[in-house]
């Protein structure tokens, strides 16, 4: 058996210092991870993405640990076998955990290693309990070997490598998301059929606006309760999630963090014309080196505000903003929650199809 090494990833000062072969070794193994479960790299994490996000601590202590082979001092990301990224967000007791291997080198101890500093590291900082998710191709039919969460929506094979290990580990299966693919372009008149009904049950009472990279200044606070809302609005089954502020000035971090990471940011958010508050938003982040790829991230609507189809309205409308502001795209990549029927119905109609399950595992530490 091989003995392992966990040792800290140095923040350089650039991706051409030699203390950056931690960052590259990180986007090296992502890629391969991702290539190895979905046959394409569009989820893979770049260099840059690492380094900005390694740099930015203000709203969570963020670590990334490697793992080689005892006796190795890692000076190149040929040394690196696998890598955790550990999120400690302030003011909860929730730690995140994300753990990649090499294909080649899964089930031989790297991951466990890596877990446990992981683990050491939490519990360190007063932690109790500590959330990670696996992915998994496709979803088995009922019976046999498939594993639910107690919400009852979504399954993954018990027997899957990763789901097995998690076990070991002592977490519990907690929430399955539904990872899906929207293929672009889009039918035009389909798009245009659904956001127009959406628009007639909206009525006269929503005015959409759109935002590219940056919030304009008068909706930045309104913004950030919406990033806020995000973390108690959507399902969480039985994760322990606590409420995730953001204010005007985390806003503009995270576009900033965007453009470092050369990733374009388009928004569409629904004003209630009324009040003059924001009711619901949808976003996109845009990889600039990858011109095909598109990833979905938060789509909320107010709970004050649902039942008026703000949903469809918002993400009709960013999808036709960006067949005008990125014509190169291809792919949408997104997950929700297997119990969030409403916001499953509406990608389903628009046209996305599932490709696998993200399971969301939890587990308490003593």
């Amino acid at each position: 058996m091989t003995g392992w090494a966990v040792h800290r990833v140095p923040v350089p000062a650039s991706l051409d210092a030699d203390d950056a072969w931690g960052i590259h070794a990180v986007a090296e193994i992502s890629s391969a991870a991702e290539r190895a479960t979905w046959g394409h790299d569009d989820l893979a994490y770049t260099p840059q993405h690492c380094l900005t996000y390694l740099r930015n601590q203000r709203y969570a202590a963020r670590h990334q640990l490697v793992v080689v082979p005892e006796g190795v001092d890692p000076t190149s990301p040929d040394d690196v076998v696998g890598t955790a990224g550990v999120v400690l967000p302030r003011d909860t007791r929730t730690a995140y955990l994300e753990t990649l291997v090499r294909p080649e080198r899964r089930r031989q101890g790297a991951g466990a290693a890596l877990v446990a500093a992981a683990e050491e590291l939490a519990a360190r900082d007063g932690r109790t309990a500590v959330i990670v998710s696996s992915d998994h191709r496709g979803e088995p039919p009922p019976g046999g070997t498939a594993l639910e969460p107690p919400t009852g929506s979504g399954r993954i094979a018990a027997d899957d490598a990763s789901a097995a290990f998690a076990l070991r580990r002592g977490y519990a299966l907690e929430q399955a998301e539904r990872y899906s693919v929207l293929e672009l372009p889009l039918d035009p008149g389909l798009l245009g059929r659904l956001h127009a009904d959406a628009a007639a049950r909206a009525g006269t009472g929503y005015r959409l606006h759109t935002f590219v990279d940056r919030t304009p200044d008068r909706w930045l606070d309104q913004v950030g309760t919406l990033f806020t809302r995000m973390s108690t609005d959507v399902p969480v089954a039985g994760l322990e999630v606590d409420e995730d502020p953001w204010d005007a000035a985390r806003v503009r971090s995270f576009e900033d963090d965007a453009a470092a990471a050369r990733h374009g940011v388009l928004t569409v958010v629904a004003e209630h014309v009324a009040t003059a508050t924001l009711a619901a938003f949808t976003l996109v982040k845009l990889p600039l080196d990858q011109p095909e790829v598109v990833h979905q991230e938060d789509t909320l609507v107010l709970r004050e505000h649902r039942g008026r189809r703000l949903g469809m309205l918002v993400k009709t409308a960013l999808l036709r903003e960006l067949a005008e502001h990125r014509p190169t795209a291809r792919r949408v990549h997104t997950w929700n929650a297997e119990e969030n029927a409403v916001m499953l119905a509406i990608n389903v109609a628009l046209g996305f199809r599932p490709r696998g399950v993200c399971a969301m595992w939890q587990r308490r530490l003593p």
